[in-house]
């Protein structure tokens, strides 16, 4: 299988990575730090990997996608199956308080989201198969306080990956929507951790296994699946006194 993963220095890129590379698959990754980049590469060749080319970019910036895509192509022979998994939690508070701040992160986080996944739709659906999975977030189940932004953003990307799905349907390429909790990585390596948190290890095998299978929307770990619909079911009038 041919793979490109964009964000692949994340912690969860990378699990899920090692685990396509068990397979020998052929792997593209593409992120901003050369170093991890070639780092991670080195370990998925001895992990199994038949192939590893690495890219190094701004995935924040949009006018790159179509080169970068392109170089993928010709370093693979093509794309099966695309990853996009950067991003970043941004400063909650500076978010509430700057303009340019909420635009960065909706630039990082959904718009630069939503120029990848038309690029590779475009290119899957000609092809008539392929796998586009992107990583959103329960935090775009609902807006809650603590950081409605980021949320916002991952909510745009979980809509725009659902009318997605719902134009590719039939055509033989998926759209995987990952919705994951907390996860115990250098990103949350601020957060006071509790039983919630899930295992980067584990939510790597789960994206793996959710590409290799072309499902719709999956909840990592699975209980935030009935705990976001507790949530997006409390009425407005009492959700706004919360402290979620």
């Amino acid at each position: 299988m041919r793979v490109v993963i964009f964000g692949a220095t994340s912690v969860i890129a990378h699990e899920t990575a090692k685990c396509f590379a068990t397979d020998g698959a052929d792997l593209v990754l593409a992120g901003r730090d050369a170093t991890r980049l070639a780092a991670n590469a080195a370990d998925l060749k001895v992990r199994g990997a038949k192939q590893v080319e690495t890219l190094v970019a701004d995935l924040a910036d949009v006018s790159t996608h179509p080169k970068l895509i392109d170089e993928a192509i010709a370093a693979l022979g093509g794309i099966d199956a695309a990853l996009i998994a950067h991003g970043t939690l941004g400063d909650p508070k500076l978010s509430e308080e700057s303009v340019d701040e909420v635009m960065l992160q909706m630039q990082v986080n959904a718009l630069s989201y939503m120029s990848l996944m038309t690029l590779l739709a475009n290119l899957m659906e000609k092809r008539r198969s392929g796998c586009i999975c992107v990583i959103s977030s329960v935090a775009g189940d609902r807006g809650r306080a603590r950081n409605y932004v980021y949320g916002s953003a991952k909510a745009a990307v979980t809509a725009f990956s659902s009318g997605l799905r719902n134009r590719l349907s039939g055509s033989g390429v998926s759209v995987v929507t990952i919705k994951p909790g907390p996860i115990d990585t250098p990103m949350t390596a601020s957060h006071r951790k509790s039983p919630l948190f899930g295992k980067a290890d584990k939510t790597g095998r789960r994206i793996y296994e959710a590409m290799l299978k072309g499902e719709d929307v999956v909840y990592v770990p699975w209980f935030w699946g009935p705990i976001m619909l507790a949530i997006r079911s409390i009425p407005e009038r009492i959700f706004k006194k919360t402290n979620l």
